[in-house]
């Protein structure tokens, strides 16, 4: 897979390139004696300033490459499904987020090559919502491709986008993705499609005796699947496992739930969140902000809750659980040149990203430390050289246990085939301006916040690199390296 990377120097890189200035002097001074060379040549002695030089020295070497940029972010308010986004079409949803961000950058339509959506819970008027925004935009002649990749959908529609730009087949893409709960579609058993298939064939009598067929039980919908296909288990049932598995205990997940919601707070108070996010027209009136965030909670009660995947032996709690939720992001990319051309100033560029696979069946959300390493080692940089990390917060659970695997060298070396661990997450650098379990969690918009909110913090903290990870159902992964632009 194409990464940034590929055309970002690495130290090693930097160290062999300027071993020839060294060089340079002694063959002016001796051109002639071609003895002189072998001792000038010692390639071992130039090299040997690579073990000192830091991975993140490559920033300093990325301005030749004419990098990915992410010029601009913005999402809806992420609400509580069956809420204020309850009316509003996904489609719709998506086309307001996209038309905004477009508008508030007075970006020239004829310069939009493409649009990248995901969605998770698809639209089946509209199997296609890339081209459907498109279209509502009444840009005819600007193509679009839908993907889907469970809960990482958001950081796919990013890479996919990324990738197209690499390869110069595309200069400007629109990546986004959109998940209204609400509007979940419902499904009929596939007698009743069959019978009704029939049916709208026959006529007159025949019609009422092939409707007949039916039995009233019949038309009562199937409920929607909560449950992964392969395994039977529900991703709580999983968390559960997990929790159980890696010993994280009750108390220590009601913590990280507080610490989420008050950091959430927080930021949406002092206004550092107000940027990245836009007012959405509904059928019923106007919705301006996210409301799962808590102002406070009370430990006590939480501490009460019953547990919802295990009411037995259970910790997991709709409180260290994140919602279903309804809502719509996006960002804007192109080539750094690109943007300089159009007068826009980037907020970061894409340096890496890795997605990664797992067997599902007992640990099925640890894609986060399956994922990190390579898309660190594709940056060229260590989990320390990282700055700030943005982890989605599927259940509290879940990040407690990927973060202390990823500082578990037994784990690393056994199931990732590391030298060591991948380090130590610094707490204070993780998910300070709150997570999923505060905001709420619309499958593919995910990413599109967790990115454009991660190069804000970037800014707002003086940052360089910011590392964004998501797991997935299916035992997926997905984690990206960013570096803020200055």
């Amino acid at each position: 897979m194409a990464t940034p990377t590929d055309k970002t120097e690495t130290p090693a890189a930097s160290a062999k390139a300027a071993a020839p200035k060294k060089k340079a002097a002694p063959k002016k001074k001796a051109a002639a004696p071609k003895k002189a060379a072998p001792k000038k040549a010692a390639p071992k002695k130039a090299a040997a300033p690579k073990k000192a030089t830091k991975p993140r020295a490559t920033r300093k070497t990325t301005a030749k490459v004419d990098r990915v940029a992410i010029v601009a972010g913005l999402r809806s308010p992420f609400a509580k499904s069956w809420s204020t986004l309850n009316d509003v079409d996904p489609v719709e949803l998506s086309t307001q987020v996209a038309r905004e961000l477009l508008f508030r950058l007075d970006f020239p339509m004829d310069q939009l090559d493409e649009i990248v959506w995901g969605t998770v819970i698809s639209v089946p008027t509209a199997p296609n919502v890339a081209r459907e925004i498109a279209l509502n935009l009444s840009q005819y002649r600007i193509p679009g491709f839908t993907v889907s990749r469970a809960c990482a959908t958001g950081l796919q529609s990013v890479a996919s986008a990324t990738q197209m730009i690499l390869t110069g087949e595309r200069e400007v893409v629109l990546a986004g993705g959109v998940d209204v709960t609400s509007h979940a579609p419902v499904v009929h058993k596939k007698r009743v499609i069959d019978v009704l298939k029939k049916a709208q064939k026959a006529k007159g009598l025949s019609m009422v005796q092939t409707l007949a067929q039916l039995n009233p039980l019949d038309l009562l919908p199937s409920p929607p699947a909560i449950a992964e296909r392969y395994t039977g288990k529900t991703m709580g049932q999983h968390a559960e496992l997990m929790a159980q598995n890696f010993e994280i205990a009750r108390a220590d997940q009601e913590e990280f739930a507080l610490a989420s919601h008050a950091n959430a707070h927080k930021a949406t108070t002092e206004g550092w969140v107000a940027g990245e996010m836009m007012s959405v027209q509904t059928p019923k009136g106007i919705a301006t902000e996210d409301n799962l965030i808590r102002s406070s909670m009370d430990p006590a009660k939480l501490a009460r809750l019953r547990p919802a995947f295990d009411r037995k032996n259970g910790s997991i709690t709709a409180a260290t659980s994140s919602a279903l939720t309804d809502g719509a992001a996006c960002v804007l990319l192109m080539k750094e040149s690109k943007a300089k051309e159009l007068g826009l100033k980037p907020m970061g560029f894409v340096r890496s990203w890795e997605f990664a696979a797992l067997d599902p069946r007992v640990n099925l959300l640890l894609g986060n430390v399956y994922s990190v390493p390579g898309a660190l080692k594709k940056a060229g940089v260590t989990l320390g050289d990282i700055d700030t990390v943005e982890i989605h917060e599927a259940f509290a659970a879940q990040v407690l246990s990927n973060i202390k695997l990823m500082n578990s060298a037994k784990f690393c070396s056994d199931e990732l085939g590391l030298s060591g661990a991948v380090g130590e997450v610094d707490r204070s650098k993780l998910n300070i301006w709150g997570g999923s379990l505060a905001y709420g969690h619309p499958f593919a918009a995910t990413g599109g916040r967790i990115l454009t909110q991660m190069l804000d913090i970037l800014a707002h903290t003086d940052g360089e690199l910011g590392l964004a990870s998501v797991c997935a159902a299916g035992g997926l992964g997905a984690s990206m390296v960013l570096e803020r632009a200055r």
